[in-house]
């Protein structure tokens, strides 16, 4: 059997999840919606709200803001709402964020279907993730487009099309028609641009319409992975061996990391090890200089340098900020990311004193390990070894942290939220309108 039909096999057999990838499931999809609600009260939420009358007039589906608009547009505002703070989850392996479009694309499918048997909903969530961390861990190259975009624009639609009667012959068209409307360069992570979280809303708004349109009678071209264009031909090469020959055996969504911070995955090896520092009792005031020796992907990803006329979503990709924003206040709000207070003297002191060093792997993928190395005031070099990132399988978070966040993204979320995103998501996420 080919990976394509191991694939298509996958997608649409029946699963009942193991009760440990079920709780894996639900508390991933928890985090989700927490941090998509707190998302979807962002400024710059706001403004994408604004513009959602111009992609149609008949309410189908919910936004996190409890709004309601056609299922496309839905599925557009919370891939968005989930991505733009930069807390959801990602599977580090893979370096792609599943749950955001998966969540967003299976949510309005749900609510486009007037509600469904959550644990329906919950396995196609399941099913989606898994296959689009399968194809970010089949990649052999460092990325060159956005991967959770990419890989996860087929995951959503795979995953939303199990919620449909489509038959699973027709699963390839649906595949297919998602790879035709793949998208996402890493220019905008380059550039530190807002289109990164509206790539991911694209994906999933883009696996929406090739379900309904499959669903129409549409068909799609099917040799999409190993095709003469094909995914592993124009968007990276693939080994989809090292994926498909535990499929089905090793749920994907078991291995996915929850940030503890809002700010990019690559910046928490630094920041983890700098929030037990800030426990310890180090603060800003005792700190020179901080340097971070660390794979390639680091450096790229957030060695950026501190400028004083940044967006929002450079910000959350610079650790020359987040690093002292961290040593100052135990934590990164996303509030102060809109305002004049992130460019406080005390924060801008140091940040030229914060560097990103290539540390000799040789791995483009790879977030660990990395060493982080604090300079005090007194010229007191204190070393930590980060292993593995905070939140990760290998380094969970603690109860405490947890509900930190947890607090803050209900905070943040707003009076006017449905509580149901946070005292009962799987209620809230398979419900009817």
């Amino acid at each position: 059997m080919s990976a394509k039909d191991a694939i298509l096999e996958f997608s649409a057999a029946q699963h009942r999840l193991p009760d440990d990838v079920r709780a894996d499931t639900l508390r991933l999809l928890a985090d989700t919606l927490a941090g998509g609600a707190a998302g979807a009260q962002s400024a710059e939420a706001r403004k994408l709200r604004g513009s959602l009358g111009a992609f149609g007039t008949d309410p189908e589906a919910r936004l996190l803001n409890g709004a309601l608009v056609p299922a496309g547009s839905a599925a557009f505002f919370n891939g968005f709402a989930i991505h733009c703070l930069e807390w959801d989850a990602v599977h580090e392996g893979a370096v792609v964020h599943a749950l955001s479009v998966v969540t967003a694309a299976v949510m309005a499918q749900s609510d486009d279907n007037g509600g469904m048997d959550p644990e329906i909903v919950l396995t196609a969530l399941a099913v989606g993730v898994d296959i689009a961390s399968g194809l970010g861990l089949s990649a052999t190259g460092p990325m060159a487009f956005f991967r959770p975009a990419t890989a996860g624009v087929i995951g959503a639609a795979l995953a939303a099309a199990r919620l449909t009667d489509i038959p699973a012959e027709k699963y390839a068209d649906v595949m297919g028609l998602a790879y035709s409307f793949a998208s996402g360069t890493m220019q905008a992570h380059v550039e530190a641009s807002i289109a990164l979280p509206l790539q991911i809303a694209n994906a999933a708004r883009a696996a929406i319409t090739a379900v309904h349109l499959v669903d129409a009678g549409m068909d799609g071209p099917h040799d999409i992975l190993d095709g003469p264009f094909g995914y592993s031909k124009l968007i990276e090469p693939l080994d989809l061996s090292c994926y498909t020959a535990d499929l089905g055996k090793v749920w994907r969504i078991s291995e996915v990391a929850i940030k503890p911070f809002p700010s990019g995955r690559a910046s928490h090896g630094a920041l983890g090890a700098l929030d037990q520092l800030y426990r310890e009792g180090m603060r800003l005031s005792d700190v020179a200089k901080i340097e971070l020796f660390a794979p390639p992907l680091i450096k790229r990803l957030v060695g950026r340098p501190y400028n004083p006329d940044m967006s929002a979503a450079y910000a959350r990709l610079c650790l020359p900020i987040l690093a002292p924003l961290m040593l100052r206040d135990g934590i990164i709000d996303p509030a102060l990311f809109d305002s004049d207070a992130l460019h406080a003297p005390e924060l801008v002191a140091l940040a030229p004193n914060v560097s990103v060093e290539l540390d000799g792997n040789p791995d483009g993928n790879a977030m660990a390990p990395q060493r982080l190395v604090l300079t005090t005031t007194t010229g007191e070099a204190v070393e930590r070894t980060i292993s593995d990132n905070l939140g990760s399988i290998a380094n969970p978070m603690s109860d405490e942290q947890a509900k930190a966040k947890y607090d803050l993204c209900r905070k943040l979320a707003g009076a006017d939220v449905d509580p149901r995103i946070f005292d009962d998501p799987l209620s809230y996420f398979a419900d009817s309108l």
